[in-house]
């Protein structure tokens, strides 16, 4: 008795169903995001905008310790 056999997904199944497959989220499908975030420099203390892939490093000063920026959006915890 063999069950059926795995069939890995497929690159936009889960996205054509709705269920949103690999994208991390609704809608785009196949366009692939440039994911950048915003570092704080711990030298000048400049505000250093860093895609995926490159090196970390202030483009001022060239330091090598950057420090991830605060959310501006609330956050809210509720105590049990």
């Amino acid at each position: 008795m063999q069950r059926d056999a795995y069939v890995p997904p497929t690159a936009g199944g889960g996205a054509a169903r709705g269920g949103g497959g690999y994208g991390g989220g609704g809608g785009g499908g196949d366009i692939p995001r440039q994911v950048s975030m915003k570092y704080l420099c711990a030298d000048c203390g400049k505000s250093v905008t860093i895609n995926k892939g490159d090196m970390i490093r202030c483009k001022e000063c060239g330091f090598r310790i950057l420090y991830k920026e605060r959310t501006k959006r609330m956050v809210q915890f509720e105590a049990r």
